[in-house]
């Protein structure tokens, strides 16, 4: 059965939760927040994401976000994630999944 699509409407502020696989930790030094927030932040810009808000947790994330078009927070989150878990799998020499499923 597929997954429901999550509501992503044009205009309307959201709270994005992310949270660590097994609720473990997904930022494990000051940088890693560093490189979150960096590719957060051209993320945002890129897919016309207004970030209003941030709370990143040692296993989890908070935002609020105001999307300009339909579809942009997931096309915004989608990105984020290739490009930071790619950072800490290598960083780290892990491999596999950093994210519990998809944001909420």
């Amino acid at each position: 059965m597929p997954r429901m699509k999550c509501l992503d409407l044009a205009g309307v502020t959201q709270h994005v939760i992310q949270r660590g696989n097994d609720r473990q930790a997904c930022f494990f030094q000051e940088t890693d927040y560093l490189r979150y927030l960096q590719d957060l932040r051209e993320a945002s810009l890129n897919y016309g994401c207004r970030l209003h808000a941030y709370v990143l947790m040692t296993n989890h994330v908070h935002l609020l976000v105001t999307p300009e078009a339909e579809g942009s927070v997931s096309r915004m989150m989608q990105a984020v994630g290739r490009r930071y878990v790619r950072y800490v799998n290598d960083s780290s020499g892990r491999t596999g999944t950093l994210w519990e499923g998809r944001y909420k």
